[in-house]
């Protein structure tokens, strides 16, 4: 197999019924362009079928592998062993739901050819498209949370932390990834915490993003995932993030 180019990272919890939609869409694609690729699949402690699903799918799509612990450890943690685990040289993360679409990708190669490693997609910004937008009060909730983010963080302008589609160059995945310890929802607020400490310009690029209608706020969630934020805004101030800059 010729060296790796894109390395498609999917972290899955009981995902048995929306992947496999999302695997053959990703392979769809992938498959018509002229590069080296792979979908690594972490299944995270499944309790239902999705990681026999997956190696099932193995036989339909040849670049397809599939990894994880039958213990469940949180989507930080899947998404860190995924990104660590990788081969490409550029290492993109995206949602097994197929929120945003792994065409998408197409807006991060220019950006990663001017010289950017960290690129995030963003649906808060200039040219995003939402298909199916979510309700104004939940719109209203999410901005109030990221401006509580940014604060919290120091991630200032940056106002959809929480996009699950990311991209880094494979020097900054292993040093941002290799650092990181958060395992739940706010592995991306540490992700890109690190990223600024390690001197990587953070770049943001308009994805198009389809709200799931079944999907609920939860704002135990919610309180946990500022914890969590408050934590690393501890940790930043107490200089656990103050590392020597690799870029």
């Amino acid at each position: 197999m010729a060296e790796v180019k894109l390395s498609v990272v999917i972290p899955a919890y009981n995902e048995e019924k929306r992947l496999p939609k999302t695997l053959r869409a990703a392979h769809d694609y992938l498959s018509r362009q002229g590069y080296a690729y792979e979908i690594l699949v972490v299944s995270d402690g499944s309790k239902d079928r999705t990681r026999e699903v997956v190696e099932e799918m193995t036989k339909e799509i040849p670049h397809l592998r599939v990894m994880g612990e039958q213990e469940n450890h949180g989507k930080g943690y899947s998404v860190r062993q995924g990104m660590l685990a990788a081969q490409g040289e550029f290492r993109l993360f995206m949602d097994a739901d197929n929120a945003t679409s792994v065409d998408q990708v197409e807006k991060m190669w220019p950006e990663l050819a001017r010289g950017y490693e960290v690129i995030i997609g963003s649906r808060d910004i200039a040219g995003a498209n939402i298909a199916v937008p979510q309700p104004w009060w939940r719109r209203r909730l999410g901005d109030v949370f990221n401006l509580i983010v940014q604060i919290l963080s120091g991630l200032w302008g940056i106002w959809d932390t929480q996009c699950g589609f990311k991209g880094f160059s494979a020097k900054a995945a292993e040093g941002i990834f290799s650092r990181a310890v958060v395992n739940a929802w706010a592995f991306d607020v540490e992700v890109l915490v690190i990223a600024k400490k390690l001197g990587y310009a953070i770049r943001e690029v308009p994805v198009r993003w389809m709200n799931d209608p079944s999907s609920k706020v939860k704002f135990s969630g919610m309180a946990k995932m500022l914890l969590e934020v408050l934590q690393i805004s501890i940790h930043n101030l107490i200089g656990k993030y103050n590392i020597s800059r690799i870029v």
